[in-house]
C-alpha cells in the first residue's frame, strides 16, 4: 500500500522556511529542491514540500489559505519523549515560531506544538502506546 508521505505546503520566503526548518535540525533533499521548492526531510519516509505560493498554486484551482487566518491541516508528529517535544518546540520558537496552544498532559501522551513561519501548526507528540485507554 503506500509507503511514503509528500505535504505539501505553500510558503511566502523559500529561503526564510529553509533557516526556519534548518534551525530545527532537519535538512533537505536537494534532488528535490530548487528554486520554487524545496524537499523537507523529516524522517525516513515522511517530506514536505516547501513550495513558494506561485508554485504551489500551480496544482490547485482553489485559493491557498492563510494559515496565518484559518487551518486546512494539523501536521502532527511524534518523538520519542516529552523532553524531545520541548526540546523541538524550544527550538521552534527559537527560530521564530509561536505557540498556539499550550502544552497538554494526557498522562499516556504529552503534546505541544508550533505554528512555523507561514503559520501552519505543527504538532509535536509523545506517546505511550502501552498506556493508552482502551476505546470502545
Amino acid at each position: 500500500m503506500f509507503r511514503q508521505i509528500f505535504v505539501n505546503l505553500p510558503i511566502k520566503d523559500l529561503a526564510r522556511s529553509r533557516a526556519f526548518f534548518s534551525a530545527l535540525g532537519l535538512s533537505f533533499n536537494p534532488q528535490f529542491s530548487n528554486e520554487q521548492g524545496a524537499c523537507l526531510e523529516i524522517a525516513e519516509n515522511i517530506f514536505a514540500m516547501l513550495l513558494t505560493e506561485p508554485f504551489f498554486q500551480g496544482f490547485t484551482k482553489k485559493p491557498i489559505s492563510d494559515a496565518h487566518q484559518s487551518t486546512e491541516v494539523l501536521l502532527a508528529l511524534s518523538l520519542d519523549s516529552r523532553a524531545e517535544v520541548e526540546a523541538v518546540v524550544r527550538k521552534a520558537l527559537a527560530a521564530g515560531a509561536t505557540t498556539p496552544n499550550p502544552p497538554v498532559d494526557h498522562g499516556f501522551m504529552y503534546q505541544h506544538g508550533f505554528a512555523d513561519l507561514d503559520g501552519h501548526q505543527w504538532e509535536v507528540f509523545w506517546m505511550d502506546m502501552a498506556a493508552a485507554p482502551a476505546q470502545a
